[in-house]
């Protein structure tokens, strides 16, 4: 009743060289999807941005750094932002970014409603 102590190394070694093929070409498969999703969605999702509101846009792209009720997190809190910075500033925030928000999260054609809305925040 000797047994090879190297075998269940080998099964593990086979069964995950298998299982890293089988992952490959699945992740293949949706890499093609996803490549003609955005090629036949992506026109559609500018244009949404595009007439978005700034609510919808924060609710986007904002929401996970200053919070769901404009408290702050990770970013400052945006209530109040318009007794310290200017319309133009805040403007200027969403254009080139600032300390660790990066730039251009907010489509260019909305960022003066954008900057109004953040400025109305109270």
């Amino acid at each position: 009743m000797n047994r090879n102590p190297i075998m269940p190394f080998v099964l593990i070694m086979v069964l995950g060289i298998g299982l890293m093929f089988m992952l490959s070409f699945k992740g293949l498969g949706d890499a093609k999807d996803l490549a003609k999703e955005q090629k036949d969605g992506g026109e559609n999702k500018t244009e949404q941005t595009a007439s978005a509101k700034p609510e919808d846009i924060y609710q986007q792209t904002c929401i996970s750094c200053h919070g769901d009720q404009y408290q702050g997190g990770v970013g400052p809190a945006l209530k109040g932002v318009g007794g310290k910075l200017s319309e133009d500033e805040i403007k200027n925030v969403l254009q080139n970014g600032r300390g660790a928000m990066p730039a251009g999260l907010v489509p260019e054609e909305n960022v003066d409603a954008m900057a109004k809305f953040v400025h109305g925040l109270k």
